[in-house]
């Protein structure tokens, strides 16, 4: 009973701090576009596992509540603030990219969490209220790796120290590809998602083949054009969202289908 009272609260407290709550990652909008996305195209099996555990809750509401929580002052949930990126030097190879992971030489832990956090969740000795918790953050990690400052530079905090203007509003580099990018598109959570998920079958075949890390790599590719793109001081605007709004999209379906495809694996 004690678990089903706090598995509850935590759902509650997601969709209670949706209102008054910032933004880390993605932004609300586009963590909903990657959950909602991957709802989509889940198999039976997964959609019943997933049914049971957070019940009639949807995966696009309960996919910012990991951002969320670090408004909580109690330290509860501090272990976790690094579990939403892993950054690395600019410019190296995916072979590189492996060794650092391998090596335990990469800063965050947005991959250690996917492996671990996946691992609770098929673990059948595992307990409800865990699960509860583990698909929460799995929902959420696997957008936050898709968008490319997550997978960026430690030096500049993901982009975060790169100040720049958004349409004349003092901003940065991160916080332009956490949100501004997605709310400049001027759609909601349902109406982008419609939009995005009109691959044909291969396409999205092709979009989840491949490893976590393989993924990592690809959006650390990404994380180098957008700085070669963006200088400290710039001015952003109609052009900028030229120049990326391609990638922006590709990453937030890549991200989808891709939750999708851990998901059927991990309750197939």
């Amino acid at each position: 009973m004690h678990k089903k009272i706090a598995i509850k609260k935590m759902l509650v407290l997601a969709f209670a701090l949706f209102i008054t709550t910032s933004s880390y990652a993605w932004g609300p909008i586009g963590h909903r576009v990657v959950a909602e996305l991957a709802s989509r195209h889940l198999t039976p099996r997964a959609q019943k596992a997933i049914s049971d555990l957070i019940g009639t809750e949807t995966l696009a509401m309960i996919a910012n509540w990991p951002d969320f929580i670090k408004s909580d002052t109690t330290g509860k949930y501090k272990h976790t603030n690094n579990w939403h990126y892993v950054d690395f030097p600019g410019h190296i190879s995916c072979e590189e990219v492996h060794k650092m992971i391998a090596d335990g030489k990469a800063s965050g832990e947005a991959y250690n969490q996917i492996v671990a956090l996946s691992k609770t969740l098929k673990d059948p000795k595992a307990s409800k209220e865990d699960k509860v918790f583990a698909l929460t953050f799995l929902v959420h990690i696997i957008g936050d790796v898709h968008q490319p400052l997550h997978v960026g530079r430690d030096e500049d905090q993901g982009g975060n120290k790169i100040a720049v203007q958004w349409f004349n509003t003092p901003s940065n580099l991160h916080r332009v590809w956490d949100e501004q990018l997605i709310d400049y598109q001027q759609l909601s959570y349902t109406e982008y998602t419609n939009w995005l998920d009109r691959a044909p079958a291969q396409k999205i075949k092709e979009i989840q083949k491949g490893t976590v890390i393989d993924w990592l790599c690809e959006s650390h590719v990404l994380a180098d054009k957008v700085y070669a793109s963006t200088k400290d001081g710039d001015k952003l605007s109609y052009r900028y969202n030229f120049l990326f709004v391609n990638d922006l999209n590709s990453q937030l379906q890549k991200g989808g289908y891709r939750l999708a495809q851990v998901l059927n694996d991990i309750f197939k």
